[in-house]
């Protein structure tokens, strides 16, 4: 054999891991979108609030609720259609179409406006995480699941920094409506840039045996087998009757794939875990801006938000990329690490977190906001990882769709949400000023991390025995 002949494979090799990476960065990139499209509302909640008049509940509304609407009820339909069709279109039209609705917002003209346009952006967005975790679960094998799902999660802050500098800039210079249309377009472009360059990989093709099919794979729902499958059998009656069975099948195996994932236990825990740890995380993020202006006046808001863009690009994606890869290294050994290191991240923040949200001096208050950051970043990859791990190949996208539906239901749902009610409350019924109001709100939110910290400390006792039925390894 020649050594061209010996040497083929391994450009083979570093071929398809290029171009791995290069399907990872732009997945990310997407996903940096996600969050920035996201993330503009509550940046601008101030200048927004006093041009439009608004309440803090309002504020809340159009960062949690009105978002949040079709973004976790239209996530499942997707993600099933996801795990049929081509990912790669469906993660392009959603990009195309969240980007649309973003610059749509700089032309609103009223309250109803705006949450349109956000419900717009929800229904947009349900289309994005789930195609593409399942797109890296198919590139990368379940060792290095949970570092490149890190990586994918960096989308997260790298978005919200660049949302900070790019939400500094504009209203410096062109004002907030401006500001929304300028952030919209880059996302239609890379839109068509995905859908350009990336191909749709086989489905379990990372998996050590992608021929061998699973329990959902090829199933087929003809009758019903339980009372709620009964109620969706009469449901379809009054369809046509063309489609009246296969509608029973896909609402019948949905329900049966979702009875399935929350029966795992660990599955159950990454949700109760990542529930509450995102109710926080969302609820925090809506109004931190709006807390230092308020708490801390003299900070000017150019100042303010390239400081909160640093500690997001530099904090938060230190900690998703240590959370991350930690978990896979320690995991080698006791599969536990993916619940233990959450647990241990979650508790050290406290002390960080209730500082920055009590000292007196806004620097400091700054400097205790970077590690609490950093310590919120920890559990995103390993919960992404072990969603789809956890789950057969061919549900893989419903997988992370189903524990979307119910975390961002509940966390990005009410979070802010809860935040704005409970600071009207303490600002007007309690008479203690909007400063202090929304002060005690988000230093509330706190019991949802105790809460989180109770779910990955039982993802621990319960993931070894999981992980085993999953892979077929030994526990």
């Amino acid at each position: 054999m020649s050594e061209a002949s010996a040497g083929a494979p391994t450009a083979k090799t570093e071929s398809a891991r290029a171009y791995r990476l290069y399907v990872l960065c732009m997945l990310t990139a997407v996903y940096t979108f996600n969050f920035l499209d996201r993330q503009i509302m509550g940046i601008m909640a101030e200048p927004i609030k006093a041009d439009m008049g608004l309440s803090d509940t309002q504020l809340g509304i159009l960062t949690g609720f009105a978002f949040a609407l079709l973004y976790t009820t239209l996530g499942i339909p997707i993600a099933r259609l996801a795990d049929r069709w081509n990912r790669v279109n469906i993660v392009s039209i959603s990009l195309a179409c969240w980007s649309g609705f973003t610059a749509l917002a700089g032309f609103a003209q009223n309250f109803t406006h705006l949450a349109l346009a956000r419900v717009g952006v929800g229904i947009g967005e349900a289309g994005g995480t789930p195609p593409s975790h399942s797109l890296i679960s198919d590139l990368y094998p379940k060792e290095k699941r949970a570092g490149a799902l890190a990586v994918f999660a960096l989308g997260i802050p790298i978005g919200v920094t660049l949302a900070y500098f790019a939400t500094a800039y504009g209203l410096s210079r062109f004002g907030w409506r401006a500001t929304f249309i300028a952030l919209g377009v880059p996302g239609v472009l890379l839109a068509v840039i995905v859908k350009l360059t990336i191909k749709e990989p086989a489905r379990g093709g990372a998996e050590e045996d992608a021929s061998k099919g699973d329990d959902f794979s090829a199933m087929k729902a003809e009758k019903p087998e339980s009372f709620f499958e009964r109620v969706l059998f009469g449901v379809t009656r009054i369809m046509p009757k063309k489609s009246q069975a296969g509608a029973f099948n896909e609402l019948a195996v949905l329900w049966r794939a979702a009875k399935h994932l929350l029966s795992i236990p660990s599955y159950r825990a990454i949700v109760i875990g990542l529930t509450a740890g995102s109710f926080a995380s969302y609820a925090t993020a809506a109004f931190i801006v709006s807390f230092f202006l308020r708490s801390h006046p003299d900070l000017p808001l150019g100042t303010l938000l390239a400081w909160l863009g640093v500690i997001n690009g530099t904090a938060y994606v230190l900690g998703v990329l240590v959370g991350g890869n930690l978990v896979d290294r320690l995991a080698m050994k006791n599969k536990a690490a993916y619940g233990w290191v959450p647990v241990v991240a979650l508790a050290l923040n406290v002390p960080f977190f209730l500082g920055a949200m009590w000292v007196g001096n806004p620097w400091l208050s700054l400097l205790l906001w970077w590690p609490s950051h950093m310590l919120t970043g920890f559990y995103l990859g390993p919960c992404f990882a072990l969603a789809q791990t956890l789950a057969p190949v061919s549900i893989r996208a419903l997988s992370t769709a189903i524990f979307f539906f119910i975390i961002n239901f509940i966390a990005l749902g009410f979070g802010s949400t809860y935040v704005g009610i409970v600071s009207d409350i303490f600002a007007n019924q309690f008479n203690l000023g909007s400063a202090m109001g929304l002060r005690i709100a988000l230093s509330s939110v706190i019991l949802a991390g105790i809460v989180s910290i109770g779910g990955f400390y039982y993802l621990t006792r319960v993931l070894p025995e999981d992980w085993a039925k999953a892979t077929g390894e030994k526990p």
